[in-house]
């Protein structure tokens, strides 16, 4: 394999596949070159991810998406000099086509192969060289949420993240996409539960928070809660939801930040790091963004909100994790295995 200079320009090229979206990236040290996205349109009319359907979209996506992103990043396959790709966490289907291609192309090139922690992906996001964005110093407090994760996690270093606080049961997401399910709206409803509720009050309806001990979270007694007052003012008046939409989506998402935030704070006093980074799917929802902003100037914190197309499922953050692992030679073999559930 081609030796490490540290005098010369690095080329990642990065592979994102672990849920709907096919992804590929190339960046030129921590700076992005590209970063082409291929959703899939299919989900919608099922009310969420079908694994099947996920993975053969995939396999249709990955070919064009990588060849789209190495020619936007204006270089050539020859020129890269390493790759980096989504090991775990994810559906097993997606992450087993991007893994495979990757490998392919890897010793089709003879570059390294770099297998890289969705979730850590997500934290260090924040490291990608973009105009206009500080980045974070070490150590700081990593908020992950997502569909499927919801964490705090202490970063020391770039190989040194410790999670201090997870869900016990449901992720933030699944929370803000099941409470749309109950009022009614299409999926994906996050966004749109986002978007009402900046039109309506958020306390106009009171909903339970629940308790749960140390930095840990539940948002299943929530989604409970939310289930039964829709159920009975539904019973009392069938044009409820209708004539309160905006005022019960503000409430909901009011209610998640608020438990987010508690959690925060409590991180805060704890590790005595003011330092405070969110990222993942959630991160792009206003009122958690707004309200992170505002901690700033209310408890003397210094927030980092990354750029709006970091925050969903992406290959450019895939790719800044691989570029550190790059120079520090942590590459992956051939044999490595991908893994819906993997060890953070």
């Amino acid at each position: 394999m081609p030796s490490i200079t540290n005098s010369k320009n690095i080329y990642t090229l990065a592979i994102e596949s672990s849920c709907d979206d096919t992804s590929a990236a190339v960046l030129c040290n921590d700076k992005v070159l590209s970063n082409i996205v291929a959703g899939q349109k299919v989900h919608e009319e099922y009310g969420g991810v079908v694994p099947e359907l996920a993975s053969r979209a995939h396999q249709q996506n990955i070919v064009p998406v990588v060849e789209m992103a190495i020619k936007k990043a204006g270089i050539t396959k020859e020129e890269l000099n390493c790759i980096a790709f989504t090991q775990g966490p994810g559906l097993m289907g997606s992450l087993l086509v991007g893994g495979s291609f990757a490998k392919s192309l890897s010793l089709g090139l003879n570059i390294p192969l770099i297998a890289i922690n969705h979730m850590k992906a997500h934290v260090l996001a924040h490291f990608i060289d973009e105009e206009g964005y500080d980045k974070p110093t070490f150590p700081f407090i990593a908020l992950t949420i997502s569909g499927g994760h919801t964490q705090i996690i202490k970063v020391s270093s770039f190989f040194d993240l410790e999670i201090i606080g997870e869900t016990t049961d449901d992720a933030v997401g699944e929370a803000f996409d099941k409470s749309a399910k109950i009022l009614g709206l299409p999926y994906p409803g996050g966004p749109l539960i986002d978007k009402y509720a900046q039109l309506g009050n958020p306390k106009a309806f009171p909903f339970t928070k629940p308790k749960v001990d140390g930095l840990n979270f539940s948002f299943s007694g929530l989604k409970t809660n939310i289930l039964y007052f829709i159920q009975k003012k539904v019973a009392e008046n069938e044009n409820f939801i209708a004539e309160n939409l905006n005022d019960i989506c503000a409430s909901i998402q009011y209610t998640i930040i608020e438990i987010l935030m508690d959690k925060l704070k409590l991180a805060v006093a704890e590790t005595g790091i003011n330092q405070i980074t969110i990222g993942g799917g959630v991160s792009a929802n206003s009122g958690i963004r707004n309200t992170l902003k505002e901690a700033e100037s209310k408890y003397g914190w210094k927030t980092y909100i990354p750029k709006f197309e970091y925050t969903t499922d992406n290959a450019a953050m895939i790719g800044i994790v691989g570029y550190y692992n790059f120079l520090e030679e942590n590459f992956s073999t051939s044999d490595v295995v991908s893994k819906a559930r993997i060890e953070f």
